[in-house]
């Protein structure tokens, strides 16, 4: 485990001028393959911590294994470089030890949703106070291509040469059906998008997951095109925004209208002169339009980008502030532990 904080050793912070993207950047040299969507991730994050206003001290980066595990030393803040699937664990113990420290986590596909997928679920059930970022490539980057358990049907790589028979996770769905309050997504080179998201998640108390659509040059290139391209993005990706009509398309001449009794989405026009008919206006505090949205995909209905359901409660970290035994004296632990029916064993 590797802890890291390369430009905070400073006794006295300044807390009166504004932060920038530069007091996030950390002296070591960011190494990605050419054309890596993480460079834009990286890009983001930075943004956003500088924005939200938080010092660098008081923010700590924690990662697993792939290429996305790398974010903690590229950032100027304490980071925790943990092991395969692990990250939310170590970030709950960080964020019990020291509630007042913004914790965020970054794991890839590979190691939240398989090795790491017992983990990210209890961490989204306790509402952790967490900031969980998930770059999703659908492709193992690091380990040389095999396919992850985001990888479309049919994928073809080193350990699926005759093309994948596995239906993908989508980590949306997942991530509401293990109970997550906060669940957006967005894509690497949308930079007019994605530090919003982040913002957003930011925001929540509480765990907020957000999965990051990502290109991997080298052994899924291409994956998302038709999400982030500007010729068809408009066509393909709906924006949503809470209170307001679920249309989309290039001329906005789209819309989605979802069936409450079929549980089920459809495209349906938009009227001239901006008039919107049968259109489905975005609650984002409804579980059952999160759902829908989550599961929408093309080329028959548009990628739900944005934030898709925030339903704030308590958090884990607020509800353990109320724990007596937090406050309770090593004599008074001692009892609790002993009290009741113990055994001895010589």
């Amino acid at each position: 485990m590797n802890v890291m904080n390369p430009d905070i050793s400073a006794p006295e912070a300044d807390t009166t001028t504004p932060l920038t993207a530069r007091d996030f950047t950390s002296d070591q040299e960011v190494r990605w393959c050419p054309g890596c969507g993480d460079y834009a991730i990286l890009k983001a994050v930075r943004a956003t911590l500088a924005e939200v206003g938080r010092r660098p001290e008081d923010v700590v980066f924690v990662s697993g294994i792939g290429c996305a595990a790398r974010f903690p030393y590229y950032l100027a803040s304490y980071g925790f470089h943990t092991i395969h699937g692990r990250a939310p664990a170590v970030a709950t113990g960080v964020k019990m030890a020291n509630p007042d420290l913004d914790v965020w986590v970054v794991g890839g596909d590979g190691d939240f949703l398989s090795i790491g997928g017992n983990h990210l679920m209890h961490a989204l059930r306790r509402n952790v106070d967490l900031n969980l970022l998930m770059p999703n490539n659908a492709v193992y980057g690091l380990t040389k291509g095999q396919y992850s358990p985001a990888s479309a049907t049919g994928m073809r790589s080193p350990s699926s040469p005759g093309g994948s028979v596995e239906a993908p996770v989508n980590a949306a769905m997942l991530a509401l059906g293990a109970g997550a309050r906060f669940v957006a997504r967005s894509a690497d080179t949308l930079q007019d998008h994605l530090p919003g998201v982040l913002k957003a998640a930011h925001a929540n108390r509480g765990t907020s997951f957000v999965e990051i659509l990502q290109n991997c040059v080298v052994f899924n290139d291409g994956a998302f095109d038709a999400v982030k391209d500007k010729a068809t993005g408009a066509e393909r990706t709906i924006r949503l925004e809470h209170g307001k009509p679920l249309v989309f398309g290039a001329e906005g001449d789209k819309g989605i209208h979802v069936d409450w009794a079929t549980g089920t989405a459809r495209v349906v026009p938009v009227g001239q002169g901006g008039a919107v008919y049968d259109v489905t206006v975005h609650d984002q505090t409804n579980l059952a339009l999160a759902t829908i949205l989550a599961r929408m995909e093309g080329p028959d209905l548009p990628v739900a980008l944005g934030v898709i359901y925030h339903a704030p409660g308590a958090s884990f970290t607020d509800l353990r502030e109320d724990d007596p035994t937090r406050t309770m004296d090593r004599a008074g632990l001692s009892r609790l532990l002993s009290a009741g029916k113990t055994w001895t064993v010589s």
